[in-house]
């Protein structure tokens, strides 16, 4: 089975453009992102998929390889199917390029359960919630699964809706508890089989897709199966000028790291 890992890095972005070449501690984050993906161990390659000139020399600069691609793609998945359209792989797994602390262990969870479940067409990473506020925050997606592991819905709203007696019990101040709740939070880094990203890009855009603004119900409403994999670690995405502070914090030993439970 041979797995290639690819970071989109698009150059547009609404909130912070050009942040894929955001600079920490003289290294752009592109970079960061690369050098982690790198150190998995069950993956063959890595490519840099871009839209910019300007991007596809820096990935150059520092040993990486990139591919050029259409600025036109409306999302990251869409951005990944034209940089693998014509090479020979099984898996394909997308890590976004504002994740700079993203673990190599997280990219070989996802690439093993291909390997050990032939049937698995898409796959992401799932995290257990432990805190309230993440719950009810609606940037954070929450998701719920089957008995086996497979995605049911994913939605900004707190899901499951937890009823005791006729309270809700997320705003009532109990604390949660892994005997009475089960929240999963979504961490967007997915893998696919290459012929099912080709068959994900090419499905119409569906309503629960547009209402929630989560590309990945396009799969569940059209009947195709998300396996999900529950991981120890967190990310934090760099969306802002003050995220990337938060990871630079991070990176510099001055706040905590990732919250491993």
């Amino acid at each position: 089975m041979k797995v290639l890992a690819v970071i989109p890095a698009r150059w547009q972005s609404t909130r912070f453009k050009g942040k894929v070449l955001a600079d920490i501690n003289g290294k752009s984050m592109v970079q960061y992102v690369w050098e982690r993906v790198k150190q998995a161990q069950n993956i063959d390659d890595v490519i840099v998929a871009v839209d910019k000139e300007r991007v596809f020399k820096a990935v150059e600069s520092f040993g990486g390889r990139a591919v050029m691609t259409s600025p036109e793609h409306p999302s990251g998945t869409d951005r990944l199917a034209e940089a693998v359209k014509d090479v020979d792989v099984d898996v394909v797994i997308n890590i976004q390029a504002d994740e700079p602390l993203v673990q190599p262990s997280m990219i070989d969870e996802l690439a093993q359960v291909f390997e050990y479940e032939k049937n698995v067409q898409m796959a992401t990473l799932i995290k257990r919630i432990h805190e309230k506020e993440e719950i009810a925050n609606p940037n954070i997606v929450k998701v719920v699964v089957d008995r086996k592991g497979f995605a049911l819905y994913f939605s900004r709203s707190p899901i499951p809706y937890l009823r005791r007696d006729g309270e809700e019990t997320i705003s009532s101040g109990e604390e949660l508890d892994d005997a009475s709740a089960r929240y999963f939070k979504h961490i967007g880094l997915y893998a696919y089989t290459k012929d099912f990203l080709r068959v994900f890009t090419n499905l119409p855009k569906s309503t629960l897709e547009d209402e929630e603004k989560l590309e990945q119900l396009r799969v569940l409403e059209h009947g195709y199966k998300i396996r999900t994999i529950e991981t120890r670690y967190d990310t934090i995405g760099v969306d802002t000028p003050d995220d990337l502070e938060k990871v630079k914090a991070i990176l510099n030993g001055e706040s905590e790291p990732q919250k491993v439970n």
